[in-house]
């Protein structure tokens, strides 16, 4: 994903994940006091968790290319 990077793409893409299912597990967990979800969170954490599978697999693994 972040092939201008060089030598420090690795590094990066390992930051990015760690950042992106940090964002996921937040927002697809979180809860008001009430026990209700919120949507708009449940949308960015589904956007996350798609980027994550994203470089995950593409890009770390190797194992599927996408376009």
């Amino acid at each position: 994903m972040f092939e201008f990077a060089g030598d420090w793409e690795k590094p990066i893409n390992y930051l990015f994940l760690a950042v992106t299912a940090v964002i996921a597990v937040h927002a697809i967990r979180y809860r008001t006091e009430d026990g209700k979800t919120d949507v708009v969170r449940l949308l960015f954490g589904c956007i996350a968790a798609t980027f994550f599978m994203l470089v995950l697999f593409q890009d770390v693994l190797g194992i599927v290319e996408f376009g």
